[in-house]
């Protein structure tokens, strides 16, 4: 297995003479406290704080590849502190789709035969491939995206939309037992995604109709700890694809890729929200004149500055845009000065829908990573065939772009690429904070490199050998 490891700074340790003459000074010292002291010798002891950086946190960063479409699939466990590798299990064949629970402690992974795996990250040191589960979906049920959240009154759960029977799986995390299968739509609708947060009342199946048309969701409410119901079909976008929930799961953000918006659900109303149902994202301009739809595909929350960032991809040939969009709501706080404050339901805030900045990013950007300081949100572009792709670093205050870091072909391709670029074209990225550096990992579908920045700098600092084409990879905490 061969890794790059990061390059070390100089400078952070005392060189032999100055601890040399450290210890002179120690030994002189002692020897002078003995005089005039009689016959007993009273040692002195002096307490040497400790020098270097601060501590890390405990994470890491896991990464799922695939060596080959017939072969088993790898997970990957980076430690954050060091940037080395901490074990490689096996997981099932061809995995298309990789997610964490929100403690960032169980994996999950899914393939289009129907494979499910579960396994436990608390210790990643001894993780083998004997400690991965494996279980199945229906059969010829065509997994989608994996979807792990603990909603109200139920045990923490594993939503696995199914595309060929136009419905939900619902499983136990822990077990990975089915509960249910809840159809979803009309019957001739596309489900992809399931959005929700922990405690929420509520979880929604995001399904698209026929081409052109509009698209909806179902509330999918819990009747017992492992048993659930639709609550209600409301109607969003055209072509919805993705969608994230606030952390106090008061509103959730549906992104309509063919509509070019993103709807508002009121979570605890279940409807759409009544002040702002819609936010219509800008229309992107092109070189020589023009627009194009701004297709959103990805968002990401920054809940210390109240904004949500919206990835709206173009048209795929010209650069994509990253939309900073304000979302304060009536807060508990506000409720004694305010009547039409409902603590238990607030009101959109002042500003909530604005679009404070629009960042122009890559080409074809697919997916969004923020830092939970709110400060930098970091873009994969993908490019495509004949366009490289690309990091964009945007900063949250500004709504510009402060960075762009360069992709290159992979070290295994006849090309050459700096080892100060990532690799590939893009598909996959996840930022955390740290003390006092954060990282932001980047994997991509034609790659075996993860490749790791450093956000104190925006640079790259090490690549680690994946021995697969990497499909995503994830935080144990942000």
């Amino acid at each position: 297995m061969k890794m790059l490891h990061p390059v070390t700074s100089t400078g952070r340790r005392r060189t032999a003479g100055s601890l040399a003459s450290v210890a002179v000074l120690a030994i002189g010292f002692a020897t002078l406290s003995t005089l005039g002291c009689g016959n007993q010798y009273r040692p002195v002891v002096s307490a040497i704080n400790p020098v270097g950086p601060a501590g890390q946190p405990t994470k890491f960063a896991s990464a799922v590849s695939n060596p080959n479409s017939s072969g088993l699939g790898l997970l990957t466990v980076v430690d954050f502190s060091g940037d080395t590798i901490l074990s490689t299990p096996q997981i099932l064949t061809d995995p298309s789709y990789f997610a964490l629970n929100a403690a960032g402690t169980q994996g999950f992974t899914i393939n289009p035969e129907g494979s499910l795996n579960t396994f436990l990250l608390a210790n990643p040191q001894g993780l083998l491939t004997s400690d991965v589960v494996q279980t199945t979906l229906p059969v010829d049920s065509a997994p989608v995206s994996i979807t792990t959240v603990t909603p109200a009154s139920a045990l923490a759960s594993i939503f696995v939309p199914l595309k060929a029977t136009n419905s939900i799986a619902a499983l136990n995390a822990g077990t990975a037992a089915l509960f249910e299968t809840i159809a979803v739509g009309d019957g001739g609708t596309n489900p992809v995604y399931v959005v929700g947060a922990s405690g929420t009342p509520r979880v929604y199946a995001i399904s698209q109709d026929a081409p052109g048309g509009p698209g909806q969701i179902d509330a999918l409410e819990t009747i017992t700890a492992t048993q659930l119901s639709i609550s209600k079909t409301i109607p969003v976008g055209v072509k919805p694809v993705y969608g994230v929930m606030t952390g106090d799961d008061r509103r959730a953000f549906i992104m309509n890729e063919g509509s070019g918006d993103v709807s508002v659900v009121n979570v605890p109303s279940n409807a759409l929200d009544v002040t702002t149902p819609l936010i219509t994202m800008p229309r992107i301009s092109i070189p020589g004149g023009g627009t194009v739809a701004p297709n959103p595909v990805w968002a990401d929350l920054a809940p210390t500055v109240v904004e949500m960032v919206v990835l709206n991809q173009g048209d795929g040939i010209n650069p994509g845009t990253l939309s900073i969009v304000e979302i304060p709501l009536c807060s508990a706080i506000a409720q004694p000065t305010n009547p039409a404050c409902n603590k238990d339901n607030p009101i959109d805030g002042v500003g909530f829908g604005q679009i404070v900045a629009t960042a122009t990013v890559g080409v074809n950007p697919v997916m969004v990573s923020v830092l939970q300081d709110g400060s930098r949100a970091y873009v994969a572009n993908s490019g495509n065939a004949t366009t490289p792709g690309s990091i964009s670093v945007v900063t949250l205050a500004s709504g510009v772009v402060t960075a762009t870091i360069p992709c290159g072909p992979d070290p295994g391709s006849a090309s050459s690429t700096p080892t100060t670029a990532a690799y590939g074209h893009p598909n996959s990225i996840s930022a955390t904070t740290g003390s006092p550096t954060g990282k932001v990992y980047v994997t991509s579908p034609d790659s075996r490199y993860m490749t790791i920045i450093y956000t104190d700098t925006d640079t790259v600092q090490a690549h680690i050998n994946l021995q697969g084409l990497g499909l995503r990879v994830l935080v144990t905490a942000p």
